[in-house]
């Protein structure tokens, strides 16, 4: 990231301070940090934010000012389960859009210390899963099934962001999503998505032939056979 010096210095210091965290792998970073990067003295931090936590809970409240922004910005569907599908893949995409910024949301993590903010996240999902409970689409209790699926939407979005650009998978995402969401779904939610994520019998067969070869080594293929009958497998689990 390279700071723009045209903007005033509180803004510097929230974008000097967005880069040092997510490129700090953990280590302590300091005001004199800080400060030298956006061109300002101490002085000017303790002014505009009272101390360097005060300066990183601004950096955090900006960053969720910006996904709550994205993700109330979806139009309803009118299907809950599927709002929240989309409400998923939002959240990868902003993600991978700021992923210094989100570095310092989420994967700054203090230990016993819950954000205030990440609740707000949470309140975002709860709204469409209560939905989904009142019309008989959840089989677990709103609440289990929003910490269970931000759980999983954060823990991917984490991967794909330490994941070379180019190498970065995103049917992982969509599979992770869809994984989920079943998991918490009833037969009644499932059956009225848009988007149904059951897997055929024969899918879930050939991922698990596919499995079972893949840590094998059959006697009766030989290499080519073998490699022809892997890339069957491998079609025919990718069809939904």
């Amino acid at each position: 990231m390279s700071l723009d010096f045209q903007l005033p210095p509180r803004e510097r210091l929230l974008q000097a301070a967005v880069e040092l965290l997510a490129n700090s792998d953990g280590a302590p970073v300091s005001t004199r940090k800080i400060t030298e990067l956006a061109g300002v003295t101490a002085p000017t931090l303790y002014h505009h934010f009272g101390d360097k936590e005060g300066l990183f809970d601004a950096v955090v409240a900006v960053g969720f000012d910006q996904y709550v922004a994205s993700e109330t910005g979806l139009v309803a569907t009118g299907k809950p389960l599927d709002d929240v599908r989309r409400m998923w893949d939002q959240h990868v995409r902003f993600g991978m859009e700021q992923p210094h910024m989100y570095l310092v949301m989420f994967g700054n993590v203090r230990p016993g210390n819950r954000s205030n903010r990440l609740a707000e996240a949470e309140a975002l999902l709860r709204d469409k899963l209560d939905r989904a409970a009142e019309a008989g689409h959840l089989n677990v209790a709103p609440a289990d099934a929003v910490r269970s699926i931000l759980a999983a939407n954060i823990g991917v979005t984490l991967m794909l962001i330490a994941e070379p650009a180019a190498e970065r998978n995103f049917e992982l995402s969509d599979m992770t999503r869809d994984a989920v969401i079943t998991a918490v779904s009833s037969k009644a939610g499932i059956t009225d998505s848009a988007s149904p994520v059951e897997t055929s019998s024969v899918v879930v067969a050939a991922i698990a032939l596919n499995a079972a070869l893949e840590s094998s080594n059959p006697q009766q293929l030989s290499n080519t056979e073998m490699k022809m009958f892997l890339e069957w497998l491998h079609r025919i689990s990718k069809t939904s």
